[in-house]
């Protein structure tokens, strides 16, 4: 277990820290469970779990939906392929956002469902949350839950086309509390997605993912990072750009025989934060990727 958190980052990108077992993932998120070990979901079809008792030896533990998930298909052209699940743990319940698409379109929908344990098999449907048509000018995909200082419930998501997005949510339902959509994030239509909104001391960092995933070793995701005061932003890179113009400073990029790692979840565990991840290996496999986050002297994150 780590005795404090560094302040000084390394001289290069860390290799991810040793995982075994069931390590092929895509799009990971983690929740430590109340009563000890962890919860894993990522990418597959009717939302693929795995679970672990240390963070480091995981196990698949089947699928969130294993009698499939029809409200789905709409979306999804038929496919139980579901994507980009995000996993918390809040009121004694497990809360599952989670998308329906197609690759390269942005007819699309993130839905919610909630469980008592978290495992395959006991998740209800519990919603749209919310839907995009091709005739939008963003992407309702990538979700991810945020509870700010005060206790308001938001939902960052999207992918490229106008950018990262955010909506309020109903704490009671979990789903959406007003019409409002507010743009956090974007660059001008390029590659930009995966948000994930995590507080740290007194900012919200944005961590996003850059360029193309899904290439196998020839992706060229990276992990980039702004931070806000406020959950609603601005936020703002390191240089003082905002992320609505295409700011974002990089913490993570391909090195060695890790290749486009990106999709990153922040899971605030009791031995400090962490960054889980995916990469592809020389062989185009995709793996699961977890590093410790330390913070630097102003407050900007990086992995170890």
């Amino acid at each position: 277990m780590a005795t404090g958190t560094p302040t000084t980052p390394p001289a290069g990108y860390p290799q991810p820290g040793r995982v075994t077992g069931d390590v092929s993932v895509h799009d990971p998120t983690i929740v430590r469970r109340p009563s000890g070990g962890y919860l894993l979901a990522h990418t597959g079809d009717n939302i693929a779990l795995k679970t672990s008792p240390d963070r480091t030896a995981f196990r698949n533990a089947g699928a969130a939906f294993p009698g499939g998930a029809p409200w789905t298909t709409t979306y999804t052209g038929g496919s139980r392929n579901l994507w980009a699940p995000d996993l918390s743990y809040h009121g004694g319940r497990y809360l599952l956002y989670y998308s329906a698409s197609t690759f390269g379109s942005n007819r699309s929908a993130i839905f919610l469902a909630t469980s008592p344990t978290g495992d395959a098999g006991t998740w209800t449907h519990q919603g749209l949350v919310i839907e995009t048509r091709t005739s939008d000018t963003y992407n309702a995909i990538d979700p991810n839950l945020v509870v700010d200082a005060s206790g308001r419930w938001w939902l960052s998501f999207g992918s490229f086309w106008s950018g990262i997005k955010l909506i309020e949510l109903n704490p009671a339902t979990g789903l959406r509390a007003d019409t409002t959509v507010r743009s956090i994030a974007g660059r001008g239509g390029g590659a930009i997605e995966a948000p994930v909104i995590a507080r740290h001391g007194g900012h919200y960092y944005l961590w996003v993912s850059f360029d193309q995933c899904c290439q196998g070793a020839a992706s060229t995701y990276r992990v980039m990072v702004g931070r806000s005061t406020s959950v609603t932003g601005p936020y703002l890179d390191r240089a003082g750009t905002p992320l609505t113009s295409g700011g974002g400073t990089q913490v993570l990029a391909g090195h060695g025989s890790i290749h486009g790692p990106g999709h990153p979840a922040v899971l605030t565990d009791t031995d400090g934060d962490l960054l889980v991840y995916h990469y592809y290996a020389d062989n185009g496999a995709a793996r699961l990727g977890i590093n410790r986050i330390g913070y630097d002297a102003a407050g900007w994150p990086f992995v170890h």
